[in-house]
């Protein structure tokens, strides 16, 4: 499975890398990596078939994952990635505002690696 990671926070490559090794070695998960929203757009019109799931950061410079969220909504339409929301903030109106928009799950930072692994191995 595709997965496409986009947070502002570089850091998270290697965090990802680490917590999905034995995963990623037997081929289950793929994980690419974008920056920011404009880098995920940008990699989605590239790879347009390949993205199963996004997981994106909704606090980020630039466009927000909540904007990166109304655009894959938007310009993805006939076979939309599902998209997870993960943010700092737990708060009702980001999670309302990102599942009005479509998003398909929502998880707050720290980011609990062993509830994400069951939700991916479910799709």
């Amino acid at each position: 499975m595709k997965i496409l990671v986009v947070d502002d926070e570089e850091d998270v490559k290697s965090l990802f890398e680490q917590k999905f090794r034995r995963e990623i070695r037997g081929g289950q998960f793929e994980f690419s990596f974008a920056f920011s929203g404009e880098e995920a757009l940008e990699y989605m019109q590239n790879h347009p078939s390949e993205v199963v799931m996004i997981l994106s950061d909704i606090n980020m410079p630039g466009m927000s994952g909540i904007e990166l969220l109304k655009r894959i909504r938007t310009d993805h339409p006939s076979a939309p990635p599902q998209v997870m929301m993960i943010t700092a903030y737990g708060d009702a109106a980001n999670h309302d505002q990102a599942m009005q928009l479509g998003a398909d799950d929502f998880l707050t930072k720290p980011v609990n690696f062993n509830e994400l692994k069951e939700k991916l191995l479910l799709l």
